[in-house]
C-alpha cells in the first residue's frame, strides 16, 4: 500500500478534542498527517510524522476534513433564475415555484440529469465537499422519482427519497390518491435505491398527519427519516422529527422554546441552511438558542435552484457566522462533523486515524479566513477517499 505524508500545515483540523489544543476543533499546529490508500493512518505535528511513500508540503496552509453536505438537490432540470429576480424585488417565497421545476425535470433526459447534477457536484468538489447527501424530489411520478434516485446514486452513497416535497399539479383537488401513490407503489419502487425517506412538513406542502404516513411507509422498508421543516413557518414539523428519531431536521428558520427543548433532549441534528434565507431574504435563525441548548447543529447548502442555488459550503459557513451568530469555529465544525453527524456517520468530518482520508487544504493561514474572506476561492486541494481530485 502506498502512503502519502501531509506537512507544512500552519492549522490541521481534525475535529478530535483529544488532538492538538483539545478543543472540538482539534487543532493542531504546525501539524500533518499521513494517508495510507482510503483511510487516515497517523495525525500529529510535523515534527512527529513518520516517513511516508510521498510527500507534499504545504507551506503554512490549513488541512481540515471535508466538508459534509448533508441536504442537497442536485438532480433537476430547468432554471428559476426569473424566480429569484421577482423575490428580490419584493416577492415573498412559497413552496410552490417547485412546481416550475418538477415540469422541467420531467421533460429532461436522464443524459440531461446526469449532466447536470454531476456538474453540480463537480463544483461541490472543487470547493472542499467530500461527501453529499443528495434527494430526488423534482420527479414526483414513481417513473421519475426512481430515475432521480439513479441519477443520485452514481455521485453518492446518501441518496434521499423526497417523494413528500409537494403535491404535484395533476393531484391538485386529490390529496388522497397522491398520498396513496406515495405510500404503496412510489416507496415501494424508491426504497431500494435509497438510505433516507424525507417529507417537506411545512405550509404548501405536507401536513402532520401526511407528514408521519410518508415517514411510516419509509421506515417500514428499511430507510432512515430526517425533515424538513420549519422553513415558512412554525409548525409541527421539529417535534415530529424527533418523535421518529429522525437524523436530522432541516431548515428550522422558525422555533418554538418547545421545538428547541425537544430538539435538545434527542438525537436528532439540527441541520441548518443559511442559503435559503439569503436567496429567499427570510430571517436568519440565531443558532446560538440551539447551542445553548446543547442542540447539535449542521450546516449544509441546500443547493436547489429555487430557494438556494449555491454549491459553496465555504459560503455558507461565511453566511452561518454573519448572519446565524456561529463563531468561525462553530461554523467550521457543523459543516464538517456536524454534517457527518447528520448524515449517521463517524467516519467522515473528522481526521483521525481509520476515518476517510477526505481533506481539504485552503489557501490561507487559518481556518478563519472562511468567514473573513467570503466569496473567494480558498481551495488550494483536496483528497476524496485518499485520491488528490484537487
Amino acid at each position: 500500500m502506498s502512503s502519502t505524508l501531509l506537512t507544512g500545515l500552519a492549522e490541521l483540523i481534525t475535529n478530535d478534542p483529544g488532538m492538538g489544543d483539545g478543543g472540538p476543533l482539534g487543532l493542531v499546529s504546525d501539524g500533518a498527517l499521513v494517508l495510507e490508500e482510503e483511510v487516515v493512518c497517523w495525525v500529529g505535528e510535523a515534527g512527529a510524522a513518520p516517513a511516508a511513500d510521498a510527500r507534499v508540503a504545504f507551506d503554512g496552509r490549513v488541512a481540515l476534513p471535508g466538508f459534509v453536505d448533508s441536504h442537497s438537490h442536485l438532480v433537476f432540470a430547468g432554471d428559476r433564475s426569473c424566480e429569484f429576480a421577482a423575490r428580490m424585488s419584493g416577492q415573498t417565497y412559497s413552496a410552490g415555484g417547485i412546481a416550475a421545476t418538477v415540469a422541467a425535470t420531467r421533460a429532461a433526459s436522464d443524459a440531461q440529469l446526469r449532466a447536470g447534477a454531476g456538474r453540480l457536484a463537480a463544483e461541490m468538489l472543487r470547493q472542499g465537499t467530500t461527501t453529499v447527501e443528495i434527494k430526488s424530489g423534482y420527479g414526483l411520478t414513481v417513473a421519475d422519482e426512481l430515475r432521480s434516485l439513479r441519477v443520485a446514486a452514481d455521485l453518492t452513497a446518501e441518496t434521499t427519497w423526497l417523494g413528500a416535497h409537494v403535491v404535484p399539479p395533476e393531484y391538485a383537488g386529490r390529496r388522497s390518491a397522491y398520498l396513496d401513490l406515495l405510500l404503496g407503489p412510489m416507496v415501494t419502487a424508491c426504497a431500494p435505491h435509497a438510505r433516507w425517506v424525507d417529507v417537506f412538513c411545512d405550509r404548501g406542502a405536507f401536513d402532520a398527519d401526511e407528514t408521519r404516513a410518508v415517514l411510516a411507509a419509509g421506515m417500514a422498508r428499511g430507510l432512515v427519516p430526517r425533515l424538513h421543516a420549519n422553513q415558512l413557518e412554525q409548525g409541527p414539523g421539529v417535534q415530529i422529527a424527533v418523535e421518529v428519531d429522525a437524523a436530522s431536521v432541516d431548515h428550522c428558520t422558525y422555533l418554538s422554546q418547545a421545538d428547541v427543548a425537544a430538539l435538545a433532549g434527542s438525537n436528532t441534528v439540527a441541520t441548518l441552511l443559511p442559503g435559503a434565507e439569503f436567496s429567499t431574504r427570510s430571517p436568519y435563525l440565531d443558532a446560538r438558542r440551539l447551542l445553548a441548548a446543547g442542540v447539535t447543529v449542521a450546516v449544509a447548502t441546500d443547493c436547489n435552484p429555487g430557494s438556494s442555488y449555491t454549491s459553496s459550503m465555504p459560503f455558507c459557513v461565511a453566511l452561518a457566522v454573519r448572519d446565524m451568530q456561529l463563531t468561525p469555529a462553530e461554523a467550521l465544525w457543523a459543516a464538517t462533523a456536524g454534517g457527518a453527524k447528520a448524515l449517521r456517520r463517524s467516519d467522515i468530518g473528522v481526521l483521525k486515524v481509520g476515518s476517510h482520508a477526505n481533506v481539504a487544504v485552503l489557501d490561507a493561514p487559518s481556518y478563519v479566513h472562511l468567514a473573513y474572506r467570503p466569496g473567494v476561492p480558498l481551495v488550494h486541494a483536496v483528497w476524496q477517499r485518499g485520491r488528490q481530485v484537487v
